[in-house]
């Protein structure tokens, strides 16, 4: 499983917060813009645009996976 930050993804790119073989919709985020005045990245769930959180630069998040 591969493992990156955040601040290493970019706009649009998937990830998931916990390690897993295959990742249901609910799992997965999409990184969104970032907001200079939190200093975080805006984030949002893929089957729900509206659920949104805000991720520090330094957060771990995996990649590699299949959904």
């Amino acid at each position: 499983m591969e493992t990156t930050t955040i601040h290493l993804l970019t706009q649009g790119d998937y990830f998931t917060l916990k390690p897993c073989e295959e990742a249901k919709e609910s799992n997965v985020w999409v990184r969104g813009s970032y907001d200079p005045s939190s200093k975080s990245y805006e984030c949002y769930k893929f089957e729900d645009v509206n659920h949104t959180h805000f991720f520090k630069s330094n957060k771990v998040v995996y990649t590699d996976f299949i959904f």
